[in-house]
């Protein structure tokens, strides 16, 4: 899919899964610092959201994005729509998903990253998760500097 670069309106990226609680929050953190790196305030505008959100962000993860510079405490995971979706160029599933991606529509360019859930795993685990996020958000940013945001 690539995005009209004659328009002004904004890519719009969703980060999802679930219970918005942990790995679509630690995706929403970095694909913010990304935006603010490379200058993109205006550009790219960025979701979050869960189908059956938690109460709060997993405390495991509050703490591994602590130590990358992150303050998730104040974050409350929230419900994202299918409308919500459907006005987003790129939809980042965790997978975790209940997502049927035939309702999003075919306008959409849907990744399933297919990552383990941090929720009660050893703080090991849950930075390895952590550190692929961030991979994958970079990847993601830098697919889109290529496509000339």
């Amino acid at each position: 899919m690539t995005h009209s670069t004659d328009s002004d309106d904004p890519i719009r990226i969703a980060f999802m899964c679930v219970q918005n609680a942990g790995r679509s929050q630690m995706s929403t953190a970095f694909a913010e610092r990304e935006r603010d790196r490379r200058g993109l305030d205006g550009r790219v505008e960025i979701l979050t959201g869960g189908t059956d959100p938690a109460d709060s962000v997993h405390e495991e993860v509050v703490d591994v994005m602590d130590e990358e510079g992150f303050d998730l405490s104040e974050r409350r995971p929230r419900e994202i729509t299918l409308d919500d979706l459907r006005s987003c160029d790129y939809v980042a599933t965790m997978g975790c998903s209940t997502l049927d991606v035939g309702d999003v529509g075919d306008s959409v360019d849907v990744r399933d990253w297919a990552l383990p859930d941090p929720d009660g795993q050893e703080m090991d685990r849950v930075r390895e998760i952590r550190d692929e996020i961030e991979g994958r958000v970079t990847a993601l940013f830098d697919e889109l500097a290529e496509s000339d945001v």
